[in-house]
């Protein structure tokens, strides 16, 4: 039977502690919790590295978060050869704050790629240096330069970042909300989570469950690193960190 955790960060994803009681220990050693601070890989996004404090002070390193039988179910999966806590247990959890804010900063960024470039998504990876964007696009007029250009408009513009809910009919009635050519979000819980930015979403709104700072100017200075051909209509969008370098 699959667990459900509790995930405080989609509330809040500037919580960088909180308390949890182990509710089940896997069969591969895999740490599940009745609530977590740590984001589970998906949408593009990797999941979450971090430390789990017993009460005794010992400390259980995680190396990576993952889902399980459902999207609603969080493992924690611990680096090798440590002393597991036991089911009842209670747990201060800390998640790698730099490493998670700037995969924030960065699936930010990507968002703000796809209003630039308003085309289908074929393809997504947000790293904490380097992402990708893939997009079918019939035109490569694109340049570097002017859509750097274009995303440092939208970051200095400071636009609000914010998630609401809306229905599944709400959604499937507005069928361009949905970017990705391939991946439908999940429907059948009767919400929709949208990522939305700008004064009431003006900018941009989309479905994502992944972690966002809370407006365009903390993505900071970012650059597309390189636009690839990856095939007659498909281009990757590299995005990176800082200033553009100069040729």
């Amino acid at each position: 039977m699959a667990h459900k955790t509790e995930a405080l960060f989609r509330d809040d994803a500037y919580q960088k502690t909180a308390e949890a009681e182990v509710v089940a220990i896997n069969d591969r050693g895999g740490i599940l919790l009745d609530r977590t601070i740590f984001y589970a890989t998906s949408g593009g996004q990797p999941g979450d590295t971090g430390m789990l404090e017993r009460t005794d002070g010992g400390r259980v390193a995680i190396a990576a978060t993952i889902t399980g039988e459902t999207k609603d179910e969080i493992i924690h999966v611990p680096a090798p050869e440590q002393a597991l806590p036991v089911v009842g247990e209670k747990l201060k959890l800390l998640i790698d704050w730099e490493r998670r804010h700037l995969l924030m900063r960065m699936h930010s960024a990507c968002h703000l790629l796809t209003v630039v470039c308003p085309f289908p998504i074929t393809g997504a990876a947000v790293a904490e240096d380097d992402s990708r964007v893939d997009f079918d696009i019939p035109d490569a007029g694109f340049t570097k330069e002017d859509v750097t250009a274009r995303l440092m408009e939208l970051v200095r513009a400071d636009h609000p970042i914010f998630t609401r809910l809306i229905t599944d009919e709400a959604l499937a009635a507005n069928p361009g909300l949905v970017k990705s050519k391939n991946v439908r979000p999940p429907v059948g819980t009767g919400k929709i989570r949208l990522v939305c930015i700008g004064d009431n979403g003006s900018i941009d709104s989309q479905p994502c469950g992944g972690t966002h700072v809370k407006s365009t100017g903390e993505v900071g200075e970012i650059h597309i690193g390189k636009i690839e051909k990856k095939g007659r209509e498909n281009r990757r969008f590299r995005i990176r960190f800082g200033p553009m370098p100069a040729n």
